[in-house]
């Protein structure tokens, strides 16, 4: 059938598949985009296409919008390192025109492996004899250097959002900074220093202004009058305390500061580098210069990471349930080949609604809390929401302490009580309100919120309590706050250009006293660019369609007298409904559709399901599939035939129910799915429908098209010897979920020259672990001694056994890499593949590209003048390529 690998791979990367079927299409789903498409934008490069043409694929991924940054949650996965297992495999897809892969003959995975150097081994397991040392070059690595500059393509020049930066002349040292006792808020720690400089700058410090990390480093330009000493500082607590329910005078909190010597910052280092006569960039001198131009962004802004965000900044969005966006910026020191630049992006992010906590609970729970009582699931999603939050009490004019929520009582505030003095007189809060403040509580069926500490409970009511604005939200959001967020920072190229220089403007860098003082001068004006616009690939399509291949133009085509390249067959079919607004026949029209569409595609599909549509409620999503799954098989002819394919139409806003449907479908019924929303089930539209097609036939394990350059075998370092593509990523859990394990992915093409089909094994590893543990693993069996396996010997047999030939060359791609683990990376993760090998054969050890790709970039490319056509497509962005 072509469905992916057959035997799934090992069964530590795999989840359970009682079929043996693997994940159809590559990879689990989680590692897929979602059906109706990922990451978004006004208009993708190279996805959707133009309303009139008659469906089709446009070169990329568009349609339904996804932030940037946002993972979809993945299921643990549990390992079984010592049990064999059989190598993943890509069957060969339908033959036809443009195919020129030959697979080879069907052989068990030990085969594979003694073909691969015709080792004398039983699986494909091997033994630690045939492990060859890792070639020194792997363990001493440096980063290659640019061999030239391009030459192919259209010359042209763009602007991009880095300015200029000269680099400073000044002698900057480096300080450590221990405050005692020591606090985990940033904000407290630099409070502590302002006050300090504040105090000691002209006695102490010779008029020098420092700049300070916020954590255990302080910068000068120029040595201070000491090498160690320390200072007493006294800070007022921002807090009020409370005890026994009654506030107290804001504490004076005493902090001892010691500042020593620890180093100078080598600045020569960096100036060589940005010469070309050093390879390596200097992280630490960056970061000081980093650290420096954010000193007073941070003390005006609030700072999430490199980022800073006011209400100032522009307009507040609400985003539903109690949060609101931000506008806010960028700010980064970029070394670049034209010199030292400052990278200046605009940013959104959500923040908690500065709201009274009742007003805020209404919203997360859209209902009047009045009206009647709080349910149990009511307290835990208010506990979840609130916990962690600053508040500050409004019952007291102008006098607005402010206070941590740490839980939710369980009590009704009418219920409460609590001791006042030490002789044992007790009142309940709703008569100390009153009898103190004069403030009668009105909602006193509510839960009151705890602040402090566990051990000695202290009581606010909700309604005498405000969020404190500027509280960023950490957690994830949900689909309607992701679309909300997304209206909010979808902009034209030449609107963020102009924001971009306006916040340049408003900054005022050149007016920065610690710019001034470390001798930073930054330049107002975009960096222009030199630019070549790549010529696009021509793609070949079947034969058998009026139009035999296309060259795209400005990065669409569709798929108009076009055929599949190889298309797929779906014999045994079914259609699922999940949505209460699709009637029966609806669906049944929109299946009978789509079967034509991929038809007329060139696929080879049953114009009728199996069985007719299911209607189920998405709440009995686990035994809607299983029992339509046994039907099918029963209903097939011969009976027992699997199902080829699973249509499920989801209702538009479908929660959990996504995720559910293709856990289930993937790890424990083996079966190929296709959702479609409801919206797209209602419009109908050609163009959707072909591309609902050309992601069927890939997942039943067809080729859309393919490269006519690679057919003709002339894309250099890919076509001229067996080259194997891989692809890897690990996905972190989010953040509060502190348990959860992190996935690495791989993925590794499986056809050749082609470069069709991948083949992908994913893995749970240690919480937010970056490098990919298991690319190499060697493990101790009781029969066969020590083995050695995989998710890179894996693939590398997987390629074997699908195209006949051993790769002679490794192409490596690796996302998700931050520059401060590229060394750690590439030396832990570049040895695994060179054991891989050696493993498989002595002396094996093709020759290796690793390429970090880095997508989170905030560089930004504008055309040099939006109003030349011939420079931009039709929503202002450069061209593609």
């Amino acid at each position: 059938q072509g469905r992916g690998h057959p035997g799934g791979g090992p069964p530590e990367y795999q989840p359970r598949d009682p079929q043996g079927r693997g994940h159809p299409g590559g990879g689990p789903p989680e590692y897929q985009q979602r059906d109706y498409q990922g990451r978004g934008g006004p208009r993708p490069r190279g996805g959707g296409m133009p309303q009139p043409s008659y469906g089709g694929h446009m070169g990329g991924r568009g349609g339904h919008n996804v932030p940037p940054g946002q993972s979809r949650t993945v299921p643990e996965l549990h390992q079984a390192p010592d049990v064999q297992y059989q190598a993943p495999v890509v069957s060969p897809s339908a033959s036809g025109a443009g195919s020129s892969s030959q697979p080879a003959a069907e052989v068990s995975s030990g085969q594979v492996e003694q073909q691969f150097q015709k080792l004398d081994i039983s699986d494909q397991s091997s033994t630690s004899q045939a492990i060859q040392p890792a070639p020194a070059s792997s363990k001493s690595v440096r980063f290659p250097l640019r061999p030239g500059m391009g030459k192919c393509g259209d010359r042209c020049v763009v602007k991009a959002n880095h300015f200029f930066a000269e680099l400073p002349d000044k002698d900057l040292h480096q300080y450590d900074v221990t405050i005692t006792p020591e606090v985990t808020s940033r904000g407290v720690n630099r409070a502590v220093i302002a006050e300090l400089v504040k105090l000691y700058r002209q006695s102490h410090m010779n008029g020098r202004l420092p700049a300070y990390d916020g954590r255990k480093s302080l910068y000068t330009a120029g040595p201070l009058p000491f090498t160690s000493r320390t200072f007493e500082i006294a800070l007022q607590d921002e807090d009020e305390g409370l005890v026994g329910g009654q506030a107290t005078p804001r504490r004076e909190r005493q902090f001892r500061v010691v500042i020593k010597y620890a180093a100078r910052a080598d600045l020569h280092h960096l100036a060589m580098f940005l010469a070309g006569r050093q390879p390596d960039a200097p992280q630490e001198a960056l970061q000081v210069l980093d650290i420096v131009l954010r000193e007073l962004p941070t003390a005006r802004y609030s700072p999430v990471s490199r980022s800073f965000y006011s209400p100032n900044l522009g307009r507040r969005q609400r985003l539903g349930d109690g949060l609101e966006s931000w506008r806010g910026f960028y700010q980064s020191i970029r070394p670049t080949q034209m010199g030292l630049s400052l990278n200046i992006d605009m940013s959104s992010t959500a923040f908690i609604e500065p709201l009274p906590v009742i007003e805020f609970v209404a919203q997360l729970l859209c209902r009047d809390i009045s009206v009647r009582p709080l349910t149990d699931s009511d307290r835990v999603k208010i506990k979840k929401a609130l916990r962690g939050v600053k508040v500050e009490v409004t019952h007291r004019g102008n006098m607005r302490r402010k206070y941590r929520i740490s839980g939710l009582t369980s009590q009704a505030t009418r219920e409460l009580s609590f001791p006042v003095d030490d002789r044992g007189t007790v009142k309940t809060v709703v008569q100390y309100f009153l009898e103190t403040y004069g403030f009668n509580i009105q909602h006193t069926t509510l839960p009151c919120l705890q602040v402090g500490n566990q051990q000695r409970p202290n009581y606010l009511p909700m309604e005498v309590c405000k969020i404190v604005e500027g509280q960023r939200y950490s957690k994830r959001l949900n689909e309607k706050q992701i679309t909300a967020l997304l209206k909010v920072t979808c902009q034209r190229p030449q609107e963020r250009e102009k924001d971009i220089l306006q916040t340049v403007h408003h900054n005022a860098y050149y007016e920065d006293p610690y710019a001034q003082e470390f001798g930073i001068k930054i330049d107002e004006q975009l960096a222009s660019v030199e630019a070549r616009v790549l010529p696009p690939p021509r793609l070949k399509y079947h034969d058998s369609g009026r139009e035999k291949d296309v060259l795209p133009r400005v990065g669409q085509w569709n798929m108009m007298n076009k055929k599949m390249v190889n298309g797929g067959r779906v014999g045994h079919w079914a259609c699922i409904n999940f949505s209460r607004n699709v009637q029966d026949n609806a669906a049944k029209v929109f299946c009978h559709e789509l079967a034509i569409m991929c038809q007329i595609s060139g696929m080879n599909f049953a114009p009728e399901p199996v069985l007719p549509v299911l209607s189920a409620r998405p709440e009995h999503v686990e035994r809607a599939l299983k029992a339509r799954y046994h039907d099918a098989m029963n209903a097939s002819k011969p009976p027992g035939k699997e199902l080829d394919l699973l249509i499920v139409i989801l209702p538009d806003n479908n929660g959990s129910l996504y995720g559910d449907l293709k856990r289930i479908c993937e790890t424990e019924l083996g079966l190929v799915s296709q959702c479609c929303l409801t919206k797209h089930v209602f419009k109908m539209s050609k163009q959707y429908l072909a591309n609902v097609a050309l992601k069927i036939n890939v997942k039943v394990g067809g080729r859309n098209t393919v490269l006519v350059d690679a057919l003709a075998r002339r894309i250099r370092l890919v076509t001229d010897r067996p080259t194997i593509i891989f692809g890897a990523d690990v996905t972190h859990p989010h953040p509060g979920e502190d348990s959860s394990p992190s996935i690495a992915a791989v993925v590794a093409s499986q056809d050749w020259p082609e470069i069709t089909k991948y083949a992908g094994l994913v893995s749970a590893q240690a919480h937010r672990q970056e490098l990919i543990q298991d690319l190499f693993k060697v493990w101790q069996d009781p029969q066969r001694g020590t083995v050695t396996g995989g998710m890179i010997k894996e693939l590398l047999i997987s390629f074997k056994r699908a195209t006949g030939q051993k790769p002679q060359r490794i192409i490596f791609y690796r996302d998700g890499v931050s520059e401060g683990q590229f060394y750690q990376v590439l030396l832990f993760e570049l040895d695994a593949i060179r054991k891989a090998c050696a493993s498989l054969e002595p002396n094996y050890q093709p020759p290796v590209t690793f390429v970090v790709v880095q997508k989170r970039h905030h560089t930004r490319l504008f055309a040099n003048n939006h109003n030349d056509q011939r420079t931009v497509d039709r929503s202002g962005n450069i061209l593609p390529g």
